[in-house]
């Protein structure tokens, strides 16, 4: 009963340093890769990284006045961030063509206006003249250029 005892003191804290060590990186227990997420989360870009359109190019674009045709106002949603430049996709153009999305509040962006059957999206670096939040939803009222 002696035996019992004192193997049962030295097991319990034993196991309870088992779940700690199959936390940890070795040889018996290496750590699965990591997932997409994480790897975009812990070790990916940043978003200066991915926004090739440079400041200068940028400071332009919101420079310039909130003139031109108005096409109508749109929801846009975050373009996809691999297709560089400032642009616009919208239905509310049938060719691609210079314009201007504007927000609520005057502030714009030049941008290269182009055809979508689907939702309007904006892109990464216009979101960014913009300060916009990434995850933003913003109305914009878009203009053609003359």
């Amino acid at each position: 009963m002696k035996s019992i005892a004192l193997a049962l003191c030295l097991t319990l804290p034993l196991s309870a340093c088992a779940g700690a060590w199959s936390k940890t990186k070795s040889w018996l227990n290496p750590r699965p890769e990591q997932s997409r997420l994480q790897a975009l989360t812990t070790g990916g870009q940043n978003a200066a990284a991915l926004d090739a359109v440079s400041d200068a190019q940028k400071e332009a674009a919101v420079a310039a006045p909130n003139a031109g045709q108005v096409l109508g106002i749109v929801s846009v949603a975050l373009g996809s961030p691999a297709q560089q430049g400032l642009w616009l996709k919208s239905n509310l153009v049938a060719a691609p063509t210079q314009g201007r999305a504007v927000l609520a509040n005057g502030a714009g962006v030049n941008v290269d206006l182009l055809p979508s059957a689907g939702g309007a999206t904006l892109s990464f670096s216009a979101y960014r003249a913009l300060g916009l939040g990434l995850t933003d939803l913003p109305q914009v009222q878009v203009l053609a250029l003359p």
